[in-house]
């Protein structure tokens, strides 16, 4: 069942709604041999070591595009979450024009400053990199927030992470 915003989308953008809806895994030829790199970077984030957690998310985010035989993202990961009325940033998409897509994601909390749990944070680069795949590797012209989008995020993170299938991703102290 399609989320209430697809009503407001376009014929155009429900044909791609419904189309991302459809597909509900992304399955990745060889997960295991990314996980030595998602210990890396739940290490990083243990020390709080901004540079590391970068070096580990662009690596596992090449090893997913490399797997799937598809253009890689760059990754950058910044400090403290920006902010506004409407909430936090934790991770944010851009393509523009022929340059490289970029993945921005924040490792700390926006007010208290804290470092962003490890499942938080690599459900949050799965879904940016999700908006990646929908573009390179399903070849959609737009990327939408579907069931079938959390979904691929989802079986991502459960491949990356098949022993962690419980828990909360909540940031807490």
């Amino acid at each position: 069942m399609p989320f209430p915003y697809y009503a407001r989308l376009s014929a155009r953008d429900q044909r791609i709604y419904l189309a991302s809806d459809r597909v509900s895994a992304v399955r990745l030829l060889r997960p295991d041999l990314l996980h030595p790199l998602v210990a890396v970077l739940r290490e990083a984030l243990e020390r709080e070591d901004r540079k590391a957690v970068e070096a580990a998310s662009s690596y596992l985010c090449r090893g997913i595009t490399t797997m799937l035989e598809i253009p890689p993202a760059d990754v950058e990961v910044l400090a403290a979450r920006p902010t506004a009325r409407w909430g936090e940033l934790h991770g944010l998409y851009t393509r523009e024009g022929r340059r490289m897509p970029r993945i921005q994601l924040w490792m700390r909390t926006a007010h208290h400053r804290r470092v962003v749990k490890f499942r938080t944070f690599l459900r949050t680069l799965l879904h940016e990199a999700g908006h990646h795949l929908d573009y390179e590797h399903l070849k959609l012209d737009d990327s939408f927030h579907t069931e079938g989008f959390f979904r691929r995020e989802s079986s991502l993170f459960h491949q990356l992470v098949p022993d962690e299938a419980g828990g909360s991703d909540q940031d807490r102290p």
